[in-house]
């Protein structure tokens, strides 16, 4: 197959993060801590992990279905029901268009878990 679990992680995570209320992807503990155990760096910039790493994806274990993993921050303000049922449809949408265009015609699940609202900054 042409279309690798990486750009399917930069597809999604793209699509979820379009979705008006989401605030970020939130990693999992793996990559969490995979960071922590990376060496320091001596730079003042920040190190910030990738949005793909907010999402996860892997085959049924028969490899009938893509099965989609995303983890939402939420911005403040946004109905999370309505916000995660619609970064659900867009991710669905975007993957299934991303492995069709590479001949993988294949079902798409999508799981989405809202791991925290994010608060509005204070304005001054």
């Amino acid at each position: 197959m042409t279309a690798g679990t990486p750009t399917l992680l930069g597809v999604a995570a793209e699509a979820a993060l379009a979705v008006p209320g989401v605030a970020g992807l939130q990693p999992r503990l793996a990559h969490c801590l995979a960071a922590a155990a990376a060496p320091t760096w001596t730079d003042t910039a920040p190190h910030r992990m990738p949005p793909e790493a907010g999402i996860r994806a892997d085959r049924a274990p028969d490899g009938s279905v893509w099965r989609i993993e995303v983890r939402c921050v939420l911005a403040e303000g946004h109905r999370a029901l309505d916000t995660a049922r619609n970064v659900h449809d867009r991710v669905r949408t975007a993957v299934s268009s991303h492995l069709a265009t590479h001949g993988v015609a294949e079902p798409v699940t999508v799981a989405v878990t809202v791991t925290r609202i994010a608060a509005r900054p204070a304005t001054a």
